[in-house]
């Protein structure tokens, strides 16, 4: 009869054996790719392979094995790509918005002031017009409101200052995080060196 001789019953025992170890061993490797992604931990071919009880060259060796680890290590580094990209689009929108806070106070501050010297002059104007007819105590109470505008205007200057140095605080801040994520990104987009074989 052609063809090749048949298995003897030992070899063909043999082969299905390993055949099951392999699939029990694949299968533990699953239940520790399984556990990471529970776990949140960030995957390796060392750590799988001490979870799932196998040798690192089984999983670089088996497709099956090797397919999974590899997919599991580029789904955990989509994942912290996407935690540092979010991460940093929290902290740069925290100081955007400190900076724009930052502008607003400066516009409300400015036009407090320019509204307060506008009333300071008009009273300055009814003061000399109106001073010949006006008694002592009227003359006084002016005078009283006059240095309490200025006062007030003294103070105002005096926020309008700490709100401008926050202002620069502020953009200082964001164009530190702007250089910060630049730097992340380049990282990101370096791919990694080599693996070194053990």
């Amino acid at each position: 009869m052609d063809g090749a001789p048949a298995a003897s019953p030992r070899t063909a025992a043999a082969t299905d054996a390993r055949r099951r170890s392999a699939q029990a061993a694949i299968g533990r490797v699953h239940d520790a790719l399984r556990q990471a992604r529970r776990e949140k931990a960030q995957p390796s071919v060392a750590a799988v392979a001490r979870r799932a009880g196998v040798s690192r060259s089984f999983i670089y060796d088996n497709p099956e094995a090797r397919a999974a680890v590899a997919a599991a290590l580029a789904e955990a580094g989509e994942r912290r790509v996407q935690l540092i990209a979010g991460q940093d689009d929290e902290r740069e929108a925290t100081w955007r918005e400190r900076a724009l806070n930052a502008e607003d106070g400066l516009k409300a501050a400015h036009a407090e002031i320019i509204a307060q010297r506008a009333r300071i002059g008009e009273l300055l104007g009814q003061v000399r017009d109106l001073e010949a007819e006006w008694t002592k105590e009227a003359i006084a109470r002016i005078t009283t409101e006059n240095a309490t505008l200025k006062q007030r205007v003294r103070q105002l200057t005096t926020d309008n200052r700490t709100l401008e140095e926050r202002l620069q605080a502020a953009r200082s801040n964001n164009r530190f995080a702007d250089r910060r994520l630049a730097q992340l990104e380049a990282e990101l987009a370096t791919p990694p060196g080599p693996r070194q074989a053990t």
